[in-house]
């Protein structure tokens, strides 16, 4: 089979990561793709972070009428910092006998190399990067280039994104504003019910 491994904070999970997610299965013809929301990034402050078991729940609920999508809580059964190489390895342990994608935007694309081991993610999944709308595909280009000579294998997908981010969603939740249309209505009303994101974070 041909697995996908899409993993973040989710912090909440909006509609530009499903529609990534769609967009993903069909370039790649996927027979499944795994959602791995984070413990805890190592990239992130966990401040005014939703707690783990929310956000994966908030997962579930907005990939589950995604065909061949599931979400696995194996970071956060793990607990502590959420490291790549640590879940592809797990993964791979599962998976033997099918090929392995690590799906990541262009920033953490350009920034893989500098992970915790990233020979050992390299060595369990090819490295699937997704491109911004402002960001220049020869630099991506660049950057794979590089990545081989480290033994990674790479693909980059020329897809469109639905721009919106997190950090944005929860700014508006925390606005009182309206959040459907970047949000699934089971994941808005779960902030709702949940009062998430309504505190400003601290310092």
């Amino acid at each position: 089979m041909k697995i996908a491994v899409f993993g973040g904070s989710f912090n909440p999970v909006h509609k530009g990561h499903t529609g990534l997610a769609v967009t993903v299965k069909e370039k790649l013809e996927l027979d499944r793709l795994i959602i791995v929301p984070a413990y805890v990034s190592p990239f992130k402050s966990g401040n005014g972070a939703a707690a783990p078991q929310q956000r994966l729940e908030m997962c579930r609920l907005a990939f589950e009428k995604i065909p061949c999508a599931e979400v696995s809580d194996i970071e956060i059964c793990r607990g502590g910092a959420s490291y790549t190489y640590l879940t592809l390895e797990e993964l791979s342990e599962t998976y033997r006998n099918d090929q392995l994608f690590f799906v990541t935007g262009a920033d953490m694309f350009l920034s893989i190399h500098t992970w915790k081991y990233p020979e050992r993610i390299f060595k369990r999944a090819a490295i699937c990067g997704i491109p911004r709308n402002d960001c220049d595909s020869r630099q991506l280009e660049k950057q794979a280039a590089y990545l081989h000579t480290l033994g990674a294998e790479t693909v980059i997908l020329d897809v469109s994104v639905m721009t919106v981010s997190s950090t944005q969603v929860r700014e508006a939740v925390r606005n009182g504003e309206d959040i459907s249309a970047f949000v699934d209505d089971k994941v808005a009303a779960y902030i709702r019910n949940n009062g998430l994101y309504r505190q400003k974070p601290t310092c």
